[in-house]
């Protein structure tokens, strides 16, 4: 039985860097050895759940600009699964959800920059999905319910985000968290240890600072997605806390 993960993927200049932080994802990767991984990109945004579909070596998506030409160069050519890509769909259409599917689409850094650390041998079957930012906390939680049991197939859910996200109060120099930051990280970590599903669809009204931890929703909803997936078999717990620039988490959680 695999947990359902959410995975902060950080700065694309991630890729390139060694720290505690790409430390534990080596560590991470190596405790898990799925038969394919299902992605919640934070940055892939649709209207309607899409499902990648795409057979690979799956291309690399550079969606950021104004970095080294390093990160330019790099790629992560995994293998795509239009098999497990139908798996998952007919999964959402069990549950009512309505899927689309994108026969081309590659990886973007919301997964390719924290699986190069997990996998670097891009030997394992990638299948993402969409996400839509604007959909209320609750039905996020439903829609990864969905696609609870992948984990007992040997398939490892991942929701890739960042659970504070504050472009407009960064502290460029500053790793340690500001206090407004951390009390939020806190609640929801504690949240989703004791599985308050109540608490969590609601958020935004119960969480201290939530709308100045979550201006934006694209990179927290990764969490509730993978929340909803998880198996309930497994105890919850933070794997990695710490933070970026005063206000960007590094909170990862196994569900």
């Amino acid at each position: 039985m695999l947990p359902s993960l959410f995975i902060c993927h950080g700065s694309p200049m991630m890729a390139v860097e060694e720290s505690d932080y790409t430390e534990f994802l080596k560590e991470t990767g190596a405790r898990f050895r799925p038969k394919a991984i299902v992605i919640f990109s934070a940055h892939w945004e649709a209207g309607a759940v899409t499902v990648s579909f795409a057979e690979g070596p799956l291309p690399t998506i550079y969606d950021f600009g104004g970095f080294p030409d390093e990160l330019y160069r790099m790629t992560y050519p995994a293998p795509g699964s239009p098999e497990i890509a139908a798996k998952v769909e007919e999964k959402f259409l069990a549950h009512g959800i309505d899927t689309h599917r994108d026969p081309e689409r590659g990886l973007d850094h919301g997964s390719w920059v924290f699986l190069r650390h997990m996998y670097p041998n891009a030997d394992i079957p990638v299948v993402t999905i969409s996400v839509n930012p604007f959909l209320p906390a609750a039905q996020q939680i439903v829609i990864g319910e969905a696609l609870r049991g992948l984990g007992a197939e040997g398939i490892l859910v991942i929701g890739s985000g960042t659970t504070v996200h504050n472009f407009n109060e960064i502290k460029w120099k500053q790793e340690h968290a500001e206090p407004w930051a951390d009390e939020f990280d806190q609640w929801i970590a504690d949240k989703v240890v004791h599985r308050d599903t109540e608490a969590l669809a609601n958020y935004e009204r119960l969480a201290p600072h939530a709308r100045r931890a979550v201006p934006r929703a694209e990179h927290f909803v990764p969490l509730l997605l993978a929340y909803g997936s998880s198996s309930g078999e497994v105890k919850p717990r933070a794997l990695f806390e710490g933070f970026q620039m005063g206000t960007f988490s590094l909170l990862c959680m196994e569900m």
